[in-house]
């Protein structure tokens, strides 16, 4: 059974790692929505308490997914975590971010019918807005959590001194960001900054959207509407450059006996109980190889040689196309 423990100082009580849904819905090509719910069904199942969606995942598609596969479940068995603010248009085109608190009040009634329930356990807006303060945004929220909808308050890919203004409004219990073997910027300042408050952190990207995986080893294309498709990581010598780190990741993979993205998952989990990794996939077979992850401990020796293999900031390429780069607190 997989464990569990506290998010951060004032949260509920997770699974030691989380399910992602944000591929059920588009983003990396078409997914089967069959398939999809039976893969949040296994994650249930396997003891996954945690999921974790936003309202724009296809423009509401995810959070309809979702609602569906778990009508008529406990509802205390599970946990919703929810990003707001991002806006799309008919097209899918990006439209910025609105986290205003009578935007948000509006995102949250349409979340909350969307999923089939009266509250949801982490609300936070996706990105920082930046023509709203954030104490505005998370005064916003904490209302929400007087009225009851909403139960504890996170945040999503901002800086330390963002942290730091939202946490004086009111208790934050998360922090989701991207962290991986070649996403290592939250080491420097947030991370510290999250362990300082009390923060735990919720780590997506955990295989840097496929790539750290033998999948990708003999290298692909994508789909003009896959978001790998416009990604530097998956572009010309940056892609070459970094399927070459996961060759060396392979290698010792294979040593161990346990895939690319088992090592790299478990390579995550040693990082600390206070970081939760999400496990993005829309796969039944992808999730158990994921969850052979948490049987993998790692020596020592074992974690040297694989940051030999993989060094800090040894990826080729920013982790967003440069629009989405200019959208990163968390990258100023």
């Amino acid at each position: 059974m997989i464990t569990t423990h506290q998010l951060g100082k004032t949260g509920p009580t997770v699974s030691r790692v989380g399910l992602g849904a944000m591929s059920m819905s588009g983003v990396y090509g078409p997914a089967d929505d069959g398939e999809s719910t039976a893969t949040i069904h296994a994650a249930l199942d396997a003891g996954i308490n945690l999921i974790d969606t936003g309202d724009f995942y296809g423009s509401g598609h995810n959070e309809m997914l979702i609602g569906r596969a778990i009508a008529g479940l406990d509802r205390e068995s599970f946990l919703l975590s929810v990003k707001f603010g991002g806006m799309r248009g008919p097209d899918g085109a990006w439209g910025g971010n609105d986290t205003r608190p009578e935007a948000m009040r509006n995102f949250l009634a349409y979340s909350l019918r969307r999923l089939g329930t009266d509250y949801l356990d982490i609300y936070r807006p996706a990105r920082l807005d930046p023509n709203v303060p954030i104490e505005e945004t998370i005064g916003g929220i904490a209302e929400m959590v007087e009225k009851g909808y909403v139960r504890h308050i996170g945040l999503s890919e901002v800086g330390a001194e963002t942290i730091r203004r939202a946490a004086a409004v009111h208790p934050i219990v998360d922090l989701q960001i991207e962290y991986s073997l070649i996403s290592r910027g939250i080491e420097a300042d947030i991370l510290p900054t999250c362990r300082e408050l009390g923060i735990g952190v919720t780590a997506y990207g955990i295989l840097s959207r496929g790539l750290i995986s033998d999948a990708m080893r003999a290298g692909a294309t994508f789909a003009a509407g896959d978001f790998r498709a416009h990604s530097p990581r998956f572009q010309g010598e940056n892609f070459e450059h970094n399927r070459r780190l996961v060759d060396a990741l392979a290698e010792i993979a294979q040593a161990r006996g346990v895939s690319v993205a088992q090592l790299a998952i478990a390579w995550v989990l040693t990082r600390g109980d206070d970081i939760v990794p999400l496990i993005g996939t829309r796969r039944r077979d992808r999730l158990a190889d994921s969850l052979g992850s948490l049987d993998v401990k790692l020596t020592d020796d074992e974690l040297v040689t694989i940051e030999q293999a993989v060094p800090v900031d040894a990826a080729a390429g920013e982790r967003y196309p440069a629009i989405g780069m200019t959208t990163l607190d968390s990258e100023k």
